[in-house]
């Protein structure tokens, strides 16, 4: 048996012309080609667009600070000054050239057309201020003085290129003034017809680089602004947030010791309740033998969950958690800090539930440390109702007699975040902010689910 091997003739190599799209352009070709992309897209690329005006928006100082419907009128003012500056180039352009009234009129009109334009076609207003001011200066027949801007044309050039740099970006701006630049050589160049001329050409670029350099600022201070505004949103949004997630973990940790106590109690009563009765049934040691496994697993539980939300560096307090028993102890506290406190306890003094107890206790600590805080050398109020049905509390404090010594205090607002968070968890109802007088006023209410006799 014979094997045979056929084999094919390679392909000629590709000409070197195939590879040319393939081949990396220079650094001086791209940064051409971009420079090129960006001048279609600023002036080419929709330039003829409708883009109108905006108006004022009424957190602008200038229109917060006017009242009624001086308000409506101030949002009108970019609009009004377009139309004022129109105007005025054309009162120039009226009286700049001796060929008559209706020609000058023509001439201040046509001068004036892109200045308007500028409110509603920004770019395409840029273009027709270049062809008006050299159709003005060819009318002219090119022997002023002033060349290749005339009064008029000179005044309304800077008013387009200010108009159309503040409502787009500073590249625009660049190839404005690089355009305006070309024009203007140009102009010299080729429509002087071999005269000598004085030109204002060096006058536009030099005025207009002021024009458009401060304007370029203004943009990058205000896009610096707006970010740090954002930035500073974000910022104290992430601050609340955290606030409310230490604020749950607190009290998390502090309700553990309340319910803990209670699973502990269910457990050990349970153990001892089959030794108190002589000859339980099995299904009564049975019962009573679940109740105990049920409260360990719950209490084991809760162990490994508050173990979840415990920071590492964070210590059990050895005493037990406070309550509403003691207040007094508290006021005395804030007494020998300077704070004027008085208490005032209504209804039947009854003994709540502990976590109500604990929330309590928190919440006016938090208001009488706020008042400390914000409004140092006014005097407060504590007043606790028994109510049926819940718990009221209400914490007041008077101005501070010095407001202008008060200092903004870092992180204000995150007490009243924690109060809130508190009387939620509770299902409470709760209202803070300033008095008539100019005081601060917190009023909460708890709910306390009541027991019936027959329950008891």
């Amino acid at each position: 048996m014979t094997e045979t091997t056929h084999t094919q003739p390679l392909p000629p190599d590709p000409p070197d012309s195939a590879f040319e799209p393939y081949k990396p352009r220079s650094p001086e070709v791209r940064a051409a080609a971009d420079a090129l992309r960006g001048l279609r897209q600023d002036l080419f690329k929709g330039a003829f667009a409708y883009r109108p005006l905006p108006r004022l928006g009424a957190d602008s100082r200038l229109v917060r600070g006017l009242p009624g419907r001086w308000r409506e009128y101030a949002t009108w003012t970019p609009h009004a000054l377009v139309i004022a500056a129109g105007a005025l180039v054309l009162l120039i352009a009226s009286n700049s050239d001796d060929s008559g009234a209706g020609v000058n009129v023509v001439l201040g009109l046509l001068t004036m057309a892109p200045v308007l334009l500028s409110a509603m076609r920004p770019v395409a207003a840029f273009w027709l201020s270049m062809a008006v001011s050299l159709f003005a200066a060819m009318w002219t027949g090119g022997f002023n003085d002033d060349w290749p801007w005339l009064p008029g044309s000179f005044v309304a050039h800077l008013v387009v290129l200010t108009v159309v740099a503040i409502r787009t970006r500073p590249r625009t701006a660049a190839w404005m003034w690089l355009l305006t630049a070309v024009y203007g050589a140009a102009a010299e160049s080729f429509f002087e017809g071999g005269r000598y001329m004085p030109s204002n050409t060096m006058e536009m670029l030099f005025l207009s680089a002021l024009v458009l350099l401060a304007v370029t600022v203004w943009h990058i201070r205000r896009q610096a602004r707006q970010e740090v505004d954002a930035q500073q949103t974000v910022t104290a949004h992430e601050r609340s947030r955290r606030t409310l997630l230490e604020e749950r973990t607190t009290i998390a940790r502090e309700l553990h010791d309340v319910v803990a106590h209670h699973m502990s109690v269910v457990a050990i009563q349970a153990e001892a309740a089959p030794y108190r009765v002589e000859n339980p049934p099995p299904e009564l040691e049975k019962a009573f033998a679940t109740i105990r496994e049920n409260a360990v697993a719950a209490l084991t539980e809760l162990r490994r969950v508050l173990g979840v939300v415990r920071a590492e560096d964070y210590e059990a307090p050895d005493a037990p958690q406070p309550t509403l028993a003691d207040l007094d102890g508290l006021l005395a506290n804030v007494r020998e800090a300077g704070l004027t406190v008085d208490k005032t306890v209504t209804g039947a003094i009854r003994e709540l539930p502990q976590g109500v107890e604990l929330s309590a206790y928190r919440i006016v600590q938090e208001a009488l440390s706020n008042t400390l805080r914000h409004a140092p050398g006014a005097e407060a109020k504590v007043e606790v109702s028994y109510v049926l049905g819940g718990l009221g509390l209400r914490v007041v404090n008077t101005p501070p007699p010095e407001p202008s010594l008060v200092k903004p205090s870092p992180g204000a607002g995150h007490g009243i975040t924690g109060m809130r968070e508190r009387v939620s968890m509770l299902n409470g109802e709760m209202t803070a902010g300033r008095t008539d007088e100019g005081g601060y006023e917190v009023t909460v209410f708890l709910p306390v689910a009541t027991v019936s006799e027959g329950d008891a």
